[in-house]
């Protein structure tokens, strides 16, 4: 079989185009796939902890992203009237790896990495659909009818890659439970300066400045899957949901159009038992999908990110260096999708009795059990083994 490129890359999201970058920098051969046919950015805000920041460190580009995202002192949980359920001290993240906070908007990331690889390295427009292995190499198969002949495939194409889904039949997405709508917006009238997230009867508000004076905002109800009472919400329906809520909630939802809104059910993947399988290696969703209560999605992705191209750097093999990179991830990413999970599963109660008992635990908690899950994420430098 005659290889078209050392490595092949699918999926241009953060863990892909920074898995692109990283093998440049190395100076390895790649060719990165991506489906969609334009790359204009995609998606809303998240947050870079300082663990991603660390990540971004590593590979050079902390700086650089620094500019283009918002530093975050502070992100409290409230409860429904606005009073502070928990304030997590991310100063100690802070510290530990010497690194600030930030939220980001996903299409800021998005178009700052791909301006980062060389544009003959991607290829738009190209879904992945099934891949043959063989004794010399990788055969991939694109849904318009051409393939790709690679050494090694880096599987970074989300949560429902049907490349993982021929590897591994059993880990389809599960769904959380909770379904979310996210948004956009100006800041002008509102001057929010602090992020926070809400837990009431009626759901989630999460909200967080944004650069360009701008904010984002996401809200988490409880459902059935696909609901199609759902899929037809507005701004309206949302505002008449969230009517009871403190303080700028009603006035974010007022400054929202309906354009702005965007909206998906929330959902992980079990665990895995392996992310390398010879030539072939898993990273970001496509490996360790997780909830987005712990802020960690892309944050793990960087992580993923930053130890492969360690691992690429030490092992005379690329195959020795998958599976160095599985066991430097599987136990961490593990903690993060499990314990995501449950805490969804706690912020979206809706008896009132469960959420007076809760709010009042976590008030009265010491600083130490309050952060504990925070605290666990720092205890180990994701750098090492």
């Amino acid at each position: 079989m005659q290889v078209q490129s050392e490595f092949t890359i699918i999926g241009a999201g953060v863990a892909g185009l920074t898995t692109a970058i990283a093998l440049q920098q190395l100076g390895r051969n790649y060719l990165l796939f991506e489906q969609s046919k334009v790359l204009t950015g995609i998606g809303a805000g998240f947050g870079l902890a300082a663990n991603a920041m660390q990540a971004l460190e590593i590979l050079g580009l902390r700086k650089e992203v620094e500019l283009i995202g918002q530093h975050l002192q502070h992100y409290n949980i409230l409860d429904q009237k606005g009073r502070i359920l928990v304030a997590p001290d991310t100063k100690a993240l802070s510290k530990k790896y010497n690194q600030q906070n930030f939220a980001i908007h996903r299409a800021d990331l998005h178009l700052y990495l791909l301006d980062k690889i060389q544009a003959d390295h991607l290829q738009l427009n190209k879904k992945a659909v099934r891949f043959e292995k063989n004794n010399d190499g990788i055969t991939l198969f694109f849904e318009d009818g051409s393939q790709h002949k690679t050494r090694y495939l880096i599987i970074a194409d989300g949560v429902k890659s049907p490349l993982r889904q021929q590897l591994l039949p059993a880990a389809v997405p599960r769904y959380s439970g909770y379904t979310c709508w996210r948004a956009t917006i100006d800041n002008s009238n509102i001057s929010l300066k602090t992020g926070s997230e809400t837990w009431g009867k009626q759901g989630r508000f999460g909200m967080t400045p944004l650069v360009r004076n701008r904010i984002y905002w996401y809200a988490c109800i409880n459902s059935t899957a696909n609901n199609s009472k759902y899929r037809q919400y507005s701004v309206a329906d949302l505002a008449t949901h969230f009517a009871d809520y403190h303080h700028p909630i009603p006035e974010i939802l007022r400054q929202t159009q309906d354009k702005d809104l965007l909206w998906n059910d929330i959902i992980d993947i079990k665990p895995l038992k392996h992310f390398a399988y010879d030539a072939i290696l898993l990273i970001g969703d496509a490996a360790h999908a997780t909830t987005p209560n712990m802020g960690q999605g892309a944050c793990q992705a960087l992580e993923d990110v930053a130890v492969l191209k360690k691992v690429l750097s030490q092992h005379s093999t690329v195959e020795t260096a998958f599976i160095a990179f599985e066991k430097q991830r599987l136990q961490r990413t593990k903690y993060i999708t499990e314990t995501s999970k449950l805490i969804g599963e706690v912020a979206q109660w809706e008896n009132p009795i469960g959420i007076f008992l809760r709010n009042s635990i976590m008030k009265k908690l010491p600083a130490q059990l309050a952060q504990r899950n925070l605290n666990k994420l720092l205890s180990v430098d994701f750098m090492q083994l």
